[in-house]
């Protein structure tokens, strides 16, 4: 019997200790099952649209978004033309749609059922934004009210959209796709019994772009702002395509409940809000407004497919994919009617319970819940974690024969080899991205982004697989079997992220679910080995693994492929102020963490792994090569251009003398790049036999602003990486104007002046006190004097259809009471930017001469100082 008891103990350890592998040929099935995947489930998942309803559907489909209905308002909307605040085309023609379009439907609606009210809001007020005082002077809004009859309530939901447009784009994406939503949702609604307690508020907003003035002067002045208790927000990043949200609340949980109840198409994800929230996204929403100065919670939604063309010429109503119109329309019908029957919308402050976590699982379906059952899931699941892994340890020394100490020493050490992996593999990429920055081979993933799987996927893959790879290739004979001690390092991975995980929850950080998903669904696998023994063979347990490893992988991969449908088009207008191979390879780097070592150390299952992996590697060379190639060449005509500015500008400095005397006169083009390679058209100049001047002949410590003629905020970060090319004058006439109405001494330190600016309807003013004074009050809102901003102050100034002069008084202190020298220093910059017949021929046949893979915004601006 013992004999027996021997034999048969022996031919277990055998079975444990088998190092027998899969055949080298296996590898690229295995590789190819997981790109397959991908490419089968993800993609065709993130593609799904719903099928367009025609206005034939209409009649055997009551009270359903009509898409076609939508999109055949667009075209109309579009064929406008760009719709820039200030212009005929967005203060009369764009307005006169809309009140067209409106009564068609107040004819069509159930007077029964319904009241409905317009009116067209005429503004003007200013207030602070990214440290700028934007004021704005009789802009436009077209506002409908529809209210239920026999309802009590007296709160409204707000759904707002802008039918404005940057300089030279119709705005197709950007955002009339989002106005011919709003409108078919109001049709529908309006034709169609519809129970609904709450009134609507429809808010066609008409200054959004200049920027969100159109909504501060609804929320702060608007009759019907009061009422309003919710806000439904639909803006644009792109062209169409399915909509994001990713803004929740803020501190209101109960909005996601109504969203995720009865959204038809969802997209959502914490992960987009924080990164939003934390500047990463280089743009804003009239979201920030109703939130900021309404104290209003909602909901910010927003198309981002295709983002190449948002904010270009190409934003056209023919990209935009047919099938936006019904599945956003579905979504914002369903979501209205859910909100407009919501009791929280009587008093929602009562219902202020903190942030919410949601993400969608691949468009089938939401998950939500609270911050506070956020954080106590991720602790369980950490808690679940550890001990799993020390019950696996603890398990492994009793069936292996070996001291517990032993086997613990052994998990510490390859708990130290993953370590090193991971920080290996992570110095790499950012190595990599460090150095194509360095080296200007930046962004050549921007037309391409197939180019992004050579340049940081495979030098992730090469080094969190070869590390471990040569670790168990030189342990055979001293070290654990094959199977255990695959599964130790990826057990010391999990260890690894959970540690990350706890840290995440300390701070705060919402987005700590998508590791708690991670360690999760390993943790479940491990469990599943342990009860069924698979553990202990040699193969076996890899079907559990595999199994709890296909849900990861698919919501990694798909949160993957929404970050670069995003994130890559902003990089092509995000400046140069910073290294965008970081952005994209920073994130590569981080969803490769959650996915790549639970699958790569499955390759050293397969004879010859470390060759295997090496593969990656030699990939990795071989795109960097690509890249300094013509292959890698970022901007496509059309499809993903550069973005530059030109503004063809007349400057004229002004002395200190009582007579203003010009002390300086000149003119050119101001060229602005927008992204990393601003040097890219250098050799147009060249060609052209002009000279690029960075410093030009104005010195950038004694003129403000360098003597550049600044259009908005963003372009202020731009100014080291812009350029000025003498030119020919621009054609005069309708420049700004500055007159002194009066300077008044109000005490011995103390001196008031007021001054009177005139110009075209886009203008920028910046203002430097100098020779020790201080700028201690003005007519401006205040929030620049009483936070410190820093010097010069910056004014931007628009108007729509009063073009009265701008008249507003400051206040300075001096040290002393001698007033002798001047007060400060005054710029003021007027920008022509929808008046194209102010174009010159010289400055046309500049812009043309721009490559064909550029995209130019080109107008006409001025710049004129005083010293008073």
């Amino acid at each position: 019997m013992h004999e027996l008891n021997m034999k048969s103990k022996y031919e277990n350890m055998k079975i444990i200790y088998n190092r027998s592998k899969f055949g080298w040929y296996w590898a690229p099935l295995f590789v190819a099952f997981w790109f397959l995947l991908f490419y089968l489930t993800v993609l065709p998942s993130y593609n799904s649209y719903p099928d367009l309803l025609t206005t034939a559907d209409e009649a055997s489909h009551p009270g359903r978004f009509i898409g076609e209905s939508a999109e055949s308002m667009l075209l109309r909307l579009t064929k406008i033309g760009p719709k820039v605040v200030g212009s005929a085309a967005n203060e009369q023609t764009a307005v006169q749609f809309l009140l067209t379009e409106i009564n068609k439907i107040v004819r069509d609606a159930r007077s029964d059922l319904y009241n409905i009210e317009q009116d067209v809001q005429v503004a003007s007020g200013n207030y602070v934004i990214w440290k700028m005082v934007n004021v704005y002077q009789s802009i436009q809004n077209v506002v409908v009210k529809l209210t239920p009859r026999g309802t009590n309530s007296t709160s409204s939901l707000l759904i707002n959209s802008h039918y404005d447009s940057v300089p030279g784009s119709s705005g197709a994406g950007d955002s009339g796709a989002m106005i011919v939503i709003m409108l078919e949702t109001l049709r529908v609604i309006s034709k169609y019994e519809t129970p609904l307690q709450h009134s609507i508020v429809f808010l066609f907003n008409g200054a959004e772009e200049n920027p969100l003035q159109g909504s501060h002067a609804f929320i702060t002045q608007h009759k019907w702002a009061g009422n309003v208790k919710a806000v439904i927000n639909l803006d644009s990043a792109g062209s169409g395509g399915r909509e994001i949200l990713f803004q929740s609340g803020p501190d209101h949980p109960w909005l996601m409940k109504y969203y995720g109840s009865r959204i038809v198409h969802p997209y959502a994800s914490t992960i987009g809000e924080e990164l939003f929230q934390n500047g990463f996204v280089p743009s804003e929403t009239d979201f920030r407004i109703f939130r900021d100065f309404g104290n209003i919670p909602g909901l910010d939604m927003a198309h981002t497919l295709n983002g190449f063309v948002y904010h270009t010429k190409y934003d056209r109503f023919s990209l935009i994919p047919r099938a936006t119109y019904q599945l956003t329309g579905d979504n914002v019908l369903a979501l209205t009617k859910a909100l407009c029957n919501a009791p929280e919308m009587e008093d929602p402050s009562k219902y202020a319970e903190g942030h919410t976590i949601f993400f969608d699982v691949l468009g089938w379906f939401i998950v939500y819940y609270s911050e506070t059952t956020g954080t106590i899931i991720n602790i369980i699941v950490c808690v679940v974690a550890i001990i799993t892994m020390l019950a696996y340890i603890w398990n492994m020394a009793h069936q292996t024969g070996m001291f517990r100490r032993r086997v613990f020493l052994k998990f510490g050490i390859l708990l130290g080899v993953q370590f090193a992996a991971v920080l290996l593999a992570i110095l790499l990429s950012i190595t990599i991205a460090i150095f194509m920055d360095a080296v200007g081979l930046s962004m050549s993933w921007f037309s391409q982004p197939w180019m992004i799987f050579g340049l940081y996927f495979c030098p992730m893959f090469f080094m969190m697989g070869l590390i471990p790879a040569i670790y168990l290739s030189r342990t055979k004979e001293h070290g654990l079997p094959l199977g255990y001690a695959i599964q130790l390092i990826m057990h010391a991975h999990c260890l690894i992220l959970t540690v990350a995980c706890i840290f995440l929850i300390s701070f705060g950080v919402r987005s700590a679910f998508s590791l708690m998903l991670c360690i999760g669904f390993y943790v479940l696998s491990v469990i599943l080995n342990m009860v069924t023994c698979f553990h202990k063979t040699t193969f076996l347990w890899l079907i559990p693994h595999t199994i709890c490893q296909l849900l990861p992988f698919l919501f990694y991969s798909y949160c993957c492929y929404a970050f670069y449908v995003i994130f890559i088009p902003m990089q092509g207008r995000d400046g140069a102020n910073s290294n965008p191979e970081i952005m994209i390879g920073g994130f590569t780097v981080l969803i490769c963490l959650l996915m790549v070592p639970f699958l790569v150390p499955l390759l050293c299952l397969f004879r010859k792994a470390k060759t295997i992996i090496s593969i990656f590697g030699g990939l990795c060379l071989v795109f960097i090569i690509l890249a300094a190639t013509p292959f890698g060449f970022p901007y496509e005509e059309r499809e993903a251009p550069q973005r530059f500015y030109v503004a063809h500008t007349t400057r004229t400095f002004h002395n200190s003398d009582p007579a203003m005397s010009v002390r300086y006169r000149d003119s050119g083009y101001y060229v602005v790049p927008v992204d990393r390679r601003p040097h890219s058209i250098d050799y147009i100049f060249e060609n052209m036999n002009v000279s690029k001047s960075i410093e030009m002949e104005i010195n950038c410590d004694t003129e403000l602003m360098c003597g550049y003629p600044i259009y908005s905020s963003r372009w202020l970060g731009w100014r080291d990486q812009s350029f000025w090319i003498d030119g020919p004058a621009p054609l005069a006439g309708g420049w700004p104007s500055l007159r002194i109405l009066s300077k008044q001494r109000i005490s011995n330190t103390n001196l008031i002046i007021s001054l009177e600016v005139s110009g075209p309807d886009h203008m920028s003013i910046f203002i430097q006190p100098i020779n020790d004074t201080k700028l201690i009050d003005w007519s401006l809102d205040r929030t620049p004097l009483r936070n410190n901003f820093t010097a010069p102050y910056f004014i931007y100034l628009s108007y729509a259809l009063d073009p009265a002069p701008f008249r507003f008084h400051m206040e300075f202190q001096h040290q002393s009471v001698d007033w002798s020298g001047a007060t400060l220093d005054i710029a003021v910059i007027g920008h022509k930017v929808h008046d194209d017949i102010s174009n010159t021929n010289e400055f046309r046949e500049f812009v043309a001469e721009f490559p064909a893979w550029s995209t130019v915004s080109a107008w006409t601006s001025s710049y004129e100082s005083w010293r008073i």
